[in-house]
């Protein structure tokens, strides 16, 4: 029994089992462990192990039972020599059988360890809940998220040279100032309702919006907010605003300092 202990759980020490538990003194949590499904399961199991034991005791004496007649006859060194050998018998086939059900033990103790630290399907949600945090939270984080981008747009799009669309699932907000950059920078851009308000607040203050499906997408898929356009698009953007700096009244020489228009 020890051996199959260690083998199944290995070496434990804890002062935990010694430390006082009221838990341990409730009579439901007693009563539940003493007629429990796992109670039945070790008491017919236990059963099962004592009647297989005994019927080998009495199989191994009823074998052996012409030979203890038989030694009534013998003096003490005699029967104290069958005693011994009957005894050993016993012993060896007991020792064969306690191995035999060692193992199987240790197999069904396995499988309901195992059995008992997988989780169900409800365990596996409130796991993932907690992991990703409580839907209430996230809720929250990303309402604040919005509230900063909406911020951020408000303060980048009346600023903004242009505005690129796709038309309207996206919205890149285009600002160039050639004397402090060095290329046109994406001050804002958004996706869905973002897009919307973008052009929302375009329209409002006057910041021309210009339709170029397949450079939005590019835009808004490769470059960030706050950084500026890479070399790919300078002629693209630049023809944009050469555009819109022309019907604002004369400014295409902002457009020139791109260096590609």
């Amino acid at each position: 029994a020890l051996v199959s202990m260690f083998l199944q759980v290995g070496w434990l020490f804890s002062l935990k089992p010694l430390r006082p538990n009221p838990g341990k003194l409730n009579p439901l949590t007693g009563l539940k462990r003493m007629f429990g499904p796992r109670a039945f399961v070790q008491l017919v199991m236990g059963v099962a192990k004592m009647s297989l034991l005994g019927l080998v005791a009495y199989m191994t004496i009823r074998d052996e039972i012409n030979t203890l007649f038989f030694a009534s006859s013998l003096h003490k060194l005699g029967i104290l020599a069958l005693s011994a050998q009957l005894v050993f018998r016993l012993g060896i086939r007991l020792a064969l059988i306690l191995l035999v059900l060692a193992i199987f033990d240790y197999i069904y103790q396995r499988h309901r360890t195992q059995k008992d630290i997988m989780m169900t399907k409800e365990e596996v949600k409130e796991e993932m809940k907690r992991m990703e945090g409580d839907p209430k939270v996230k809720q929250r984080r990303r309402q604040v998220q919005m509230d900063m981008a909406m911020r951020r747009i408000r303060a980048a799009v009346p600023k903004a040279d242009v505005i690129i669309t796709n038309p309207t699932e996206l919205a890149i907000a285009i600002q160039y100032d050639a004397q402090s950059m060095s290329a046109p920078r994406v001050t804002a851009k958004g996706a869905g309702f973002l897009a919307q308000r973008i052009r929302e607040l375009a329209i409002e203050h006057g910041v021309p919006i210009v339709e170029r499906k397949p450079l939005a997408q590019a835009l808004y898929k490769t470059v960030e907010v706050g950084q500026e356009i890479p070399a790919q698009f300078y002629r693209a953007v630049a023809e944009i605003l050469a555009y819109v700096y022309e019907l604002a009244g004369g400014r295409s020489s902002r457009a020139a300092a791109v260096g590609l228009n």
